[in-house]
């Protein structure tokens, strides 16, 4: 009988108990097969429960990469690296974002990286998979989720959302 290939489960989780309950190497399967389907040029993308479950496993290096700004006046996860991928009020991409990144990390960790939203920490994946890093993932949703209909986040997603440690100063 032929070997049956199993495919990971990539839908929404539906609450953090779930997720819970799966091993880290699932969840990081979870998320390669993510990347696939959405044609990520990075490792994949992970929903802010399953990149908690990995950092609290020690699976994963959590690496925010919103501003300084952001972190001190939205709030931020305890224990996260922070490498900015912009700067300023301008929001000028960060000329040392890989520098830094090698030097807080290393090329062969695995690496989740953090933003608002989910998209400038995709980006930030991308420069940093081109850049020679092998296992970077993004998460989606980022820290506050996207815009609501009243063009507000915090309702629809996000890392705070999901009820996930966070501490602002």
């Amino acid at each position: 009988m032929p070997a049956v290939e199993i495919t990971p489960n990539t839908l929404r989780p539906k609450g953090l108990r779930s997720v819970l309950e799966v091993s880290s190497g699932e969840l990081l399967a979870r998320g390669r097969a993510r990347g696939v389907e959405q044609g990520n040029a990075y490792a994949g993308s992970l929903y802010p429960p399953e990149a908690w479950a990995l950092v609290e496993a020690g699976a994963v290096t959590l690496v925010d990469v919103r501003t300084s700004e952001e972190l001190k006046y939205v709030g931020r996860v305890p224990g996260s690296a922070h490498v900015a991928w912009q700067t300023g009020p301008a929001m000028i991409k960060n000329p040392r974002f890989l520098r830094e990144l090698e030097n807080r990390t290393n090329r062969d960790q695995v690496l989740v990286l953090l933003c608002r939203s989910g998209k400038r920490s995709a980006a930030a994946a991308k420069a940093a998979t081109e850049a020679g890093f092998t296992q970077v993932f993004n998460v989606l949703e980022g820290f506050e989720g996207d815009l609501d209909t009243q063009r507000q986040r915090g309702d629809s997603g996000g890392w705070r959302h999901w009820g996930l440690p966070w501490q602002q100063d």
